[in-house]
């Protein structure tokens, strides 16, 4: 390697002492009488940069003085490696120092700023450390998906996001000009998925963005997210969706422990736990009456849990079972989609489940109703015109498998690996009612 090429902060400390050139932007500067010190920090770490004050380094000495932090820099210098330096026991003696980009002094936001704030100036929040890890955090577990759904023979497709109908509740949806016509941003991949039964291929997933017209001004609400999909072909209950879904989290979180473990507890004081597997199940209804003993009623006006509810379940089974996840079974048809499977013994419950993360529900999953006079009728009672879903209908009309999956919200998982309060801090942007830019 020659002295111009240049080394990520991260790799400095297995080098020799000797030449190199890092490039980064600048951090902080301490300008002092008789020394200066500038933390330059580029997109894999921080070092430390040192240029004693004398006639031969004035020229550095004078652009030090001036630099402001975020400026984008190239130097090169002496590595040394030395025990006494705080910020990884190695720094580089400057020898050449030259500004690529100058920053303006003043920044926009500070270490307090409120979240609005730096949601505006995301780049400049984006370059914290802990976002930083956020996203190589994204990019593991990602990563951990992909090859455990492809150790396990999936099929990865990405579908459409623009439909002529509703895949969920028409009330979510986001309305189009579509040349002549319209068309609805999807809300899910749901449908497509599905059509993938049909066509023989089995497993599939998906990772991909999907939108959702909810003016929710909630913690962990978005207009727009990345969906997580899976749908399997061949199987018996939810059950089978169930113990899919949860050797997909532990391949995720493991390799995400392996990777990131000791940075996450440095940066966010979060020690992370692999769940054993199987997870906890629990129907509704009994988590309900669980929920009520530990002195909290669930005010929902429907059968579904709500937020606190979430939690409450989720602090019984962290005592009960030293768990981290649980899944909520046995919805009832009335809160769940058309295509839910209904329980033969008892059409008021669904084949389907919730599954709960640190007391945040991240997912749904269900076994699907692959009858098509059944899906009709069940379309029917949530008031669904079935002619408006005639090319959905038709994927069940020329043979389907029983089939089932689930859709997962990324950014709820990461928000909830790393406890964090707000999903906003966890997506790269956000976007919510009031929120486009930037």
């Amino acid at each position: 390697m020659t002295v111009t090429e240049r080394t990520l902060v991260k790799n400095l400390a297995a080098l020799e002492d000797g030449p190199v050139t890092v490039r980064g932007w600048v951090d902080t500067v301490r300008d002092q009488k008789k020394v200066q010190f500038v933390v330059l920090r580029d997109e894999s770490g921080a070092v430390q940069l040192v240029n004693p004050r004398n006639d031969e380094t004035e020229q550095i000495a004078t652009t030090i003085s001036g630099l402001a932090q975020g400026s984008f820099i190239t130097v090169t210098g002496e590595l040394k490696h030395d025990e006494r330096v705080k910020l990884g026991g190695i720094e580089v003696k400057l020898t050449s120092l030259t500004v690529e980009t100058e920053a303006i002094p003043e920044t926009p936001i500070a270490a307090d700023s409120g979240i609005d704030k730096r949601l505006d100036w995301r780049f400049l929040d984006l370059r914290r450390p802990e976002m930083n890890l956020v996203f190589r955090v994204q990019t593991t577990l990602e990563h951990a998906w992909r090859t455990w759904w492809v150790e396990n023979d999936f099929i990865e497709i990405h579908t459409p996001k623009l439909m002529a109908s509703a895949s969920e509740s028409r009330a979510e949806l986001f309305e189009v000009e579509y040349f002549e016509g319209k068309a609805y941003l999807a809300q899910s991949p749901q449908f497509f998925k599905q059509m993938a039964q049909p066509a023989g291929f089995g497993r599939v997933f998906e990772v991909g963005p999907a939108f959702r017209a909810d003016p929710s001004f909630t913690s962990r609400h978005a207009t727009e997210f990345t969906s997580v999909d899976a749908e399997i072909s061949w199987i018996d209950s939810a059950e089978d969706v169930m113990r899919m879904h949860e050797q997909l989290m532990v391949a995720g979180i493991t390799a995400v422990k392996e990777k990131h473990g000791a940075e996450i507890a440095e940066l966010f004081g979060v020690e992370l736990e692999i769940p054993t597997l199987p997870f906890p199940r629990i129907p509704l209804a009994e988590a309900k009456r669980i929920v009520a003993e530990r002195g909290y009623e669930v005010q929902r006006a429907d059968d579904d849990m709500d937020p606190e509810g979430e939690r409450q379940i989720a602090a019984y089974v962290k005592e009960e079972f030293g768990h981290d996840f649980v899944f909520l079974t046995d919805y009832a048809s009335s809160i769940r989609p058309f295509y839910h499977m209904r329980h033969a013994d008892d059409p008021s419950l669904t084949q389907s489940y919730d599954l709960v993360y640190n007391g945040v529900e991240i997912s749904t999953g269900a076994q699907r109703e692959h009858r098509v006079d059944v899906l009709i009728e069940q379309a029917k009672e949530k008031g669904l015109d079935p002619d408006e879903l005639g090319f959905y209908l038709d994927f069940f009309r020329y043979g389907v498998p029983p089939h089932g999956g689930f859709g997962m919200g990324l950014s709820r998982v990461l928000m909830l690996m790393l406890h964090q309060s707000n999903l906003r801090e966890v997506v790269y942007l956000f976007r919510g009612p009031t929120r486009l830019l930037p």
